[in-house]
């Protein structure tokens, strides 16, 4: 029997309706995260404990993986204090290429140290490939001065006094975590060679650019760089945006105070006008961004609620269309 073209076209519209009903409808997984703490935290403390709890009740079915340096939570608080930043590095890029959940790629937030830590990932590994990277109260040119310690905190007094006696020694360029990131910036040469990570991952030394490290960092989606607005922790402030401290003129300068001396901004570093790391690549085409928290050091309250519902909890499919196509929680220092 032959049907009428409106009768057919029914039936047509009929089947298809049935077959979208009948089929189950995907919902892209959110995006997996991995968050990293920073100098005397650790892996499950409560402050880190809340924020992955609150990171699951915005984004339902989230994966969230806490890096972690040792199996107690002394163990990895201690080593936020002491061991080889490079040979850390490498254990953690072991633990997330381990993670079955993270192999297709993931966001990353860095608190405080973590931050250039993660960027160095990014930097020397990228595989897993971060998508988004937030990089809170981050230390990306190093600081003037080693993080001051709370009160009776024996184990950071201990790791401070023992940098502060010779922080350009080999033993405290592997052995003290904030060694390996300080920059004096009146001592600049003594800085390069004996500092064994920051001036690598910042390609500082012209003579042996890596560059696979602006590469990788290119392939980023959004670099979001938080500064405190009273850090006094970080030394400058500034350099959670990359900037640093200016060295003195002369050796007959008189030493500035912390307010006195001059800043030199990110898009006047070496490493952005000559691009060595990228940054300047990513500025350029509006994938760097610029975010401040109000308060000092790590005081997040709600300033990371909107950045977290905006640069966290993607699709992975997302994450894969790239239109580049490049293949108050208590947290602490």
């Amino acid at each position: 029997m032959r049907h009428s073209p409106s009768v057919t076209i029914t039936i047509v519209l009929l089947a298809c309706i049935f077959l979208c009903l009948a089929s189950p409808v995907t919902v892209p997984s959110p995006r997996p995260l991995v968050i990293w703490h920073g100098l005397g935290d650790s892996y499950g403390s409560p402050g880190i404990l809340k924020f992955m709890e609150e990171i699951r009740s915005m984004y339902p079915g989230i994966f969230v993986h806490s890096v972690h340096l040792a199996d107690s939570q002394e163990d990895d608080r201690r080593a936020s204090f002491y061991g080889n930043v490079n040979l850390q590095l490498e254990n953690v890029t072991e633990q997330v290429r381990g993670i079955p959940e993270l192999k297709g790629g993931f966001d990353a937030i860095g608190f405080s140290q973590a931050g250039q830590f993660l960027r160095a990932y990014v930097e020397r590994y990228n595989s897993p490939p971060v998508h988004n990277l937030i990089t809170f109260g981050a230390q990306h040119m190093g600081v003037a001065d080693l993080p001051a310690c709370r009160p009776f905190d024996v184990l950071c007094q201990l790791a401070r006094r023992a940098a502060k006696g010779g922080v350009y020694s080999d033993w405290a360029q592997t052995n003290i975590v904030s060694a390996q990131y300080y920059r004096d910036q009146d001592q600049l040469p003594q800085y390069l060679e004996h500092n064994h990570f920051l001036p690598d991952i910042n390609n500082e030394d012209p003579s042996s650019v890596n560059e696979t490290y602006a590469d990788n960092l290119k392939l980023l989606n959004k670099f979001v760089l938080v500064v405190f607005s009273e850090d006094k922790t970080v030394v400058p402030k500034e350099s959670s945006w990359f900037g640093s401290y200016a060295p003195r003129k002369d050796d007959r300068d008189v030493v500035a105070s912390s307010a006195e001396k001059t800043i030199i901004p990110m898009r006047l570093q070496p490493l952005y006008v000559n691009d060595t790391i990228g940054l300047k690549t990513i500025d350029e085409r509006g994938d760097l961004v610029f975010e401040t928290c109000e308060g000092d050091h790590m005081v997040l309250g709600d300033c990371w609620k909107p950045l977290v519902e905006k640069y966290v909890g993607g699709s992975m499919r997302e994450m894969y269309a790239d239109v580049r196509g490049q293949t108050v929680l208590g947290l602490r220092v």
